[in-house]
C-alpha cells in the first residue's frame, strides 16, 4: 500500500472526515466494482485447473513437457493446496491421476466443470505442447488423436460461469488470443503473430515464475498473473538475447476482452484484472460462531482487494477521482475496524 493510504488508515473516522469529498466520481467507483466482482462472494471463490500437455512429437519434447506439467501441477496441489478433484491433468500417456490428452477427454473435463463452477470461481487452463497457427479460429493445439481448433476450445469454455485464465504456451498460439478473449477472462499466448510457428521456451519461465521470489515484484508474498506474465516475457527475451538469435516468440496478454493483447512492457489498457488475480486460493475466514462478524471480516478482506485494485487503476483516474474513491474505501475500512474492536 502506498504511504498516504497507510497513514490514512491510522487516522480514524474523525481524521478521515476532514479529507476532501466530491460527488463527481461515482462512475469511477462503479468501474472499480466491475473489476472486483461481487465483494464477499469473490472471497469464497473456488479454484479449478485443467493442465494439458499434448502430443510431443518426440522424446526430446516429451521430457520437457512432462517436467513443466509436473512442476505446475505440484504447485497447484502442494503449494496452493488445490483439492485433487479440482485439478484435471491430461498428458500424452496416462498415469496416476493423469488421463490421455484426447479431444474427448478435454471436452469431458470442461463438461464436468460446468456443473460445478459458480460466478466468481476461477478456472485455470494451461496448454503445453505444439500448435499450428493457422489464421483465426482454425489455429490448433496438438492432442493425441484429433487436434482441437481455437474455435473448439472457445466452445468448450463458453458456458463456464466462472472467471477464466487461459494460457496457451504452444507454438502458433497467437490466434487463440482473439478467439478465447471475453469478459472476466485473462488470455495469455506465447506468440504475437500467426507466423511464429517455432518451438516455444515460454513454459519454462512461466511455470518457474510461481516458484521464484524475483517474480513477486511488489513483495506481497504471492505472484499475480501479471507478475508471472512479465517474468516469463523477460525470461523469453533474455533466452534469445543470450544466444544471439532473433526472437521467434513474444508473449501477449489480454484481459479487457478485446482480443488485441499487449506485451509485458507495452502501453495498453490490459493488465488491470491480471494484476489483482492470483492462482493461489482466496483467504479462508475462520468461523467465529457469529455470522454477522464473519460477514464483516469478509468485507474487510474485500476492501483490501479493492484498495489494491484502485492502486493499479490510479494512472487511469484523475487526482480527484482517485482521492474520492480512496476516501470512501478508507472510511468504510475504519468503520469496520472500529466495529470489530467493539465486538472483541
Amino acid at each position: 500500500m502506498i504511504r498516504r493510504e497507510a497513514c490514512c488508515v491510522g487516522m480514524g473516522l474523525r481524521g478521515l472526515a476532514v479529507l476532501r469529498r466530491s460527488a463527481c466520481i461515482r462512475g469511477a467507483l462503479a468501474g472499480l466494482a466491475l473489476w472486483l466482482g461481487a465483494g464477499a462472494a469473490a472471497l469464497a471463490a473456488d479454484r479449478y485447473a485443467i493442465v494439458v500437455s499434448g502430443a510431443s512429437g518426440g522424446p526430446q519434447y516429451a521430457e520437457k513437457y512432462d517436467r513443466w506439467r509436473a512442476d505446475f501441477v505440484k504447485a497447484l496441489r502442494e503449494q496452493w493446496r488445490y483439492p485433487n478433484d479440482h485439478v484435471v491433468v491430461l498428458a500424452e500417456t496416462s498415469g496416476t491421476d493423469t488421463k490421455v490428452a484426447t479431444r474427448d477427454n478435454v471436452r469431458a473435463a470442461f463438461a464436468a466443470l460446468r456443473t460445478r463452477v459458480r460466478t466468481g470461481d476461477v478456472v485455470v487452463v494451461l496448454l503445453i505442447g505444439h500448435g499450428a497457427g493457422a489464421e483465426g479460429e482454425q489455429a490448433k493445439f496438438n492432442l493425441v488423436g484429433p487436434d482441437m481448433t481455437a474455435a473448439e476450445w472457445a466452445e468448450a469454455t463458453r458456458s463456464l460461469s466462472s472467471r477464466l485464465v487461459f494460457i496457451d504456451t504452444a507454438s502458433g498460439s497467437f490466434p487463440f488470443l482473439e478467439t478465447l478473449a471475453g469478459r472476466s477472462r485473462v488470455v495469455i499466448t506465447a506468440n504475437d503473430n500467426a507466423a511464429q510457428q517455432f518451438e516455444t521456451v515460454m513454459p519454462e519461465f512461466l511455470v518457474g515464475a510461481f516458484n521464484d521470489p524475483e517474480a513477486d515484484v511488489d513483495k506481497n508474498g504471492k505472484t499475480s498473473l501479471w507478475e508471472a506474465f512479465s517474468f516469463a516475457s523477460a525470461g523469453v527475451a533474455r533466452w534469445f538475447q543470450e544466444r544471439g538469435q532473433l526472437a521467434t516468440e513474444r508473449p501477449l496478454l489480454d484481459d479487457t476482452g478485446d482480443g488485441v493483447g499487449t506485451e509485458a512492457n507495452g502501453q495498453a489498457t490490459d493488465g488491470m484484472m491480471a494484476k489483482t488475480l492470483y492462482l493461489q486460493p482466496d483467504p479462508v475466514i475462520p468461523d467465529s460462531g457469529n455470522p454477522e462478524i464473519d460477514a464483516v471480516r469478509r468485507r474487510r478482506l474485500s476492501i483490501e482487494g479493492e484498495l489494491e485494485s484502485l492502486r493499479f487503476r490510479r494512472p487511469q483516474l484523475t487526482p480527484e477521482q482517485y482521492d474520492d474513491a480512496l476516501e470512501k474505501l478508507l472510511l468504510e475500512l475504519a468503520q469496520i475496524d472500529r466495529r470489530l474492536r467493539q465486538a472483541l
